[in-house]
């Protein structure tokens, strides 16, 4: 058995708009940490992707050098483990040393769509409900193999960047699970992949959730494969109890309402949760920081006299002069799945203001949380919000507003790179229990629904509803 030299374990996020590194130690406490920026290329509203050698490589590998100098600067040992963790699926092609060729194609981009009609929210019995696989990657492995015939390998996001810290292109059985019929029955569907044109030997090297793959070249370091961000994100994010909603609030908006019973509703879905008997239903959306940034981006030039907008009330304006926007962009995923839906602001006159418009866009978010609620319908009784949206305090209040539920934001809103800490301690031998990462959901603040911006708010949910998909 590998014996690592200390128990700081590394967890590196590859997210939308940043790569993020954190050292963690064995309470859950962050001891470094690094952010590496990069863009999203979305030059039309049905294109999602990123410069994978830039986001997936680089960014990756500088983010852990950043780290381990701190923790050196800083006297700490040797890091025990380190784990990746990214959004899924994705896909690019790699050269022999391991270096993207093309670019880094994520969820929803228009190559990996398939030719099925979008899921009817009205429509009844087994065939209404939403998928649990993802059918991105098969169009995205046809795509890459068609631009890059001859590549060494096609990878996702993890294994490019497992591959440039360790030199292996592991990936875990959960970013396989995303996969769709690329990878069935705990093997890669050799079939599938001849018919594409592709050998299973140019795809990662696939290992148990949190099991070790190896040590980084020269060190005790243990690594594991790559895995997924939301799954490491929600096994410490500590919504555990039936009746927590876990929503992260990335760049993707995900939504999990946690149950003590199996629940399946058209359109949304079903897993099960890492803690036993508890399930999830719910999904992801497009209603996240990809919209709510952008709509805060357009509202940059309206004036705005005193301090940045976080540091002001969490709520500005009055109550019942909110327009109702529909957060639409790039379409919806649940309960939609419609790429053609796009974005409206309904209810605005002359004397509205930017502080209206974003109130709107932090409300459109809360709406789309509150239907996947209620679609779910089981009781609630607090939201767990994590990722990088929970810091903006206004954003909370209108959730809180929106779902009548307090807020109660994680002390560490990193959530993805935390838990991918967390499995690297399982790899390197520190933990025995994927469940006892429960004990890292530490909460950081609570917000309380306004009663008077809630009565608002409930009324315009109406009108959200009644606009459905605004068509």
């Amino acid at each position: 058995m590998i014996k690592p030299r200390g128990s700081i374990t590394v967890g590196v996020d590859i997210g939308t708009t940043a790569v993020k590194a954190l050292a963690i130690d064995e309470n859950g406490e962050v001891v470094a940490r690094s952010r590496v920026a990069h863009r999203i290329l979305a030059s039309e509203a049905d294109q999602l992707r990123h410069d994978a050698r830039r986001a997936w490589r680089a960014g990756p590998q500088k983010a852990f050098a950043e780290l381990t100098a701190e923790l050196a600067a800083g006297g700490h040992g040797e890091v025990a483990g380190v784990a990746v963790a990214s959004m899924v699926p994705s896909l690019t092609a790699v050269n022999g040393r391991g270096v993207p060729t093309l670019p880094g194609l994520l969820y929803g981009d228009f190559e990996g769509r398939p030719p099925a009609a979008p899921v009817d929210p009205d429509a009844v019995g087994d065939e209404a409900l939403a998928p649990a696989g993802m059918p991105d990657a098969e169009g995205f492995m046809r795509w890459a193999h068609t631009l890059s015939p001859d590549a060494a390998g096609y990878w996702p996001a993890q294994a490019v960047a497992t591959y440039a810290l360790a030199g292996v292109p592991a990936i875990d059985t959960g970013v396989t699970a995303s996969m769709g019929d690329l990878h069935a029955g705990g093997k890669w569907n050799s079939e599938l992949l001849d018919a594409i044109g592709v050998e299973p030997s140019q795809l990662p090297h696939v290992v148990l959730m949190a099991a070790a793959a190896g040590t980084l070249p020269g060190t005790d370091t243990v690594f594991t494969g790559g895995s997924i961000d939301a799954m490491c994100d929600q096994i410490v994010g500590g919504a555990t109890e039936p009746g927590d909603v876990h929503v992260i609030f990335g760049a993707t908006l995900i939504v999990w309402v946690v149950a003590d019973e199996w629940l399946q509703v058209p359109g949304l879905i079903s897993y099960p949760h890492t803690t036993p008997d508890r399930f999830l239903i719910g999904g992801p959306s497009n209603a996240g920081a990809l919209f709510v940034d952008w709509a805060r981006t357009l509202l940059r030039g309206a004036p705005r006299p005193g301090p940045a907008r976080e540091e002001l009330e969490p709520r500005i304006g009055v109550p019942d002069r909110v327009p109702v926007w529909l957060p639409y962009l790039r379409g919806e995923r649940t309960p939609f799945n419609d790429h053609t839906l796009r974005s409206n602001l309904y209810g605005m006159d002359i004397a509205t203001g930017a502080e209206a418009l974003e109130r709107a866009a932090f409300e459109a978010s809360g709406f789309v949380i509150k239907r996947i609620i209620d679609g779910a319908g089981f009781p609630t009784r607090r939201i767990v919000a994590s990722g990088g949206g929970s810091r903006v305090t206004a954003w909370m209040a209108a959730v809180a507003d929106a779902t009548n539920l307090p807020v109660e934001a994680v002390s560490v809103p990193d959530g993805a790179a935390r838990g991918a800490a967390y499995l690297a301690r399982l790899a390197a031998g520190l933990e025995t229990s994927l469940t006892d990462a429960a004990r890292w959901g530490t909460i950081g603040r609570r917000i309380e629904p306004d009663p008077t911006w809630a009565r608002a708010t409930e009324s315009r949910y109406r009108r959200f509803c009644e606009l459905g998909t605004g068509a």
